[in-house]
């Protein structure tokens, strides 16, 4: 039983990480168009994102090879999760530029 919760925190906890980290890429995307130091916005994301997971990596793992492949299967589901919910979002605001007519 102890196992089998360990093996369930781990997935968990690489979903919440994989949620964390592209989900703040996507609000740091959203965020930097606006703002005149993009890079700053950018380089302190990515700094602060990735401390975090790596972090989260490290202490749910505890070395065991298990416990990697289930934290980084989690981490790639909630890639995908964030891409199709981001992406649903992203309708409503962006729309295909029209075909222009030209001249003949």
């Amino acid at each position: 039983m102890n196992e089998t919760l360990t093996i369930a925190s781990a997935l968990a906890t690489g979903v919440w990480l994989g949620a964390f980290f592209f989900g703040g890429l996507w609000w740091t995307i959203r965020k930097s168009v606006a703002s005149k130091h993009p890079a700053l916005w950018f380089f302190c994301s990515l700094l602060l994102r990735m401390s975090i997971t790596l972090a989260g990596f490290y202490f749910i793992t505890r070395g065991h090879w298990e416990r990697i492949l289930l934290c980084l299967l989690g981490f790639i589901i909630a890639r995908f999760i964030v891409m199709r919910l981001t992406r649903s979002l992203g309708e409503n605001k962006i729309r295909p530029a029209q075909e222009t007519s030209h001249a003949h």
